[in-house]
């Protein structure tokens, strides 16, 4: 008969620890949202208020905005409300994703990829201001100039946060762009003179990310695409300044 297969207790005592550590931090992303959240649920209409002022400020005088769901005027703050919570507490559940990392990798591989991870925090509330001040002010005023005479501008406020938030959504992913670059250079899935030989082939994504990511619209659209392609050309040139990718360090010198 064949011997029973054995397993090594060690090997299982570290996957039910590993289990236990991310339950823990799991734990401690959803109660961080949970305690932001009810500090700001207090202020969720001013919050709403604040998110649709750049299209109330593009709207024809006498114009609002309206709900067509009786519970849309409680069920919209409060959705939002849920998303500002977890836009503020990104930092910390991100922190929480990188100490569960963090020890899995090298010590190289830890001091390049916290200086990214940083970068990818700034980059994304850098990606969400660029569309609240720049992109939703062009974008309601096109649609509101060009509305057909006779027709009165009243958005519903359910449908307003749901183009809102994915805009938000599209243009903080699109500017982890560089990121993203810099770590297909560096890993050496690709490299700089491949991808520059490739440019156009990128500027064709950028476009099609914008299709894809943003609302039906081509100004949106083109107003993604083009910081999209920009950031690209950031990664390439930071890129060209990081030092050359080394054989990962052994774990025992860690």
């Amino acid at each position: 008969m064949n011997d029973p297969v054995t397993t090594d207790p060690g090997n299982e005592q570290s996957f039910v620890s590993h289990l236990v550590e991310l339950r823990t931090r799991l734990l401690k992303c959803l109660f961080s949202i949970l305690i932001v959240f009810s500090c700001l649920f207090y202020f969720a209409n001013d919050i709403y208020s604040l998110i649709a002022a750049p299209l109330i400020e593009k709207l024809a005088p006498g114009s609002t905005m309206i709900a067509t769901e009786v519970a849309a005027p409680f069920l919209a703050p409060f959705k939002l409300t849920l998303f500002a919570a977890i836009f503020i507490a990104m930092p910390y559940l991100l922190y929480q994703i990188w100490g569960f990392i963090a020890p899995g990798l090298y010590k190289q591989e830890q001091h390049f990829a916290r200086p990214l991870f940083i970068s990818s925090i700034i980059l994304f509330y850098a990606g969400t201001a660029f569309a609240y001040f720049v992109i939703f002010p062009l974008v309601f005023g096109f649609f509101n100039a060009v509305t057909p005479e006779g027709v009165t501008v009243m958005t519903d406020i359910s449908h307003y946060l749901d183009f809102v938030l994915k805009l938000f959504f599209a243009f903080g992913l699109a500017f982890e762009v560089p990121v993203a670059t810099v770590l297909l250079i560096w890993s050496g899935f690709t490299s700089v003179e491949t991808l520059k030989r490739n440019r156009p082939y990128v500027i064709v994504a950028a476009f099609v990310m914008g299709m894809l990511l943003t609302p039906p619209d081509v100004v949106s659209q083109i107003l993604l695409a083009l910081p999209v392609w920009l950031l690209f050309e950031v990664g390439l040139f930071c890129s060209l300044r990081l030092p050359a990718p080394t054989e990962a360090l052994s774990r025992d010198d860690q």
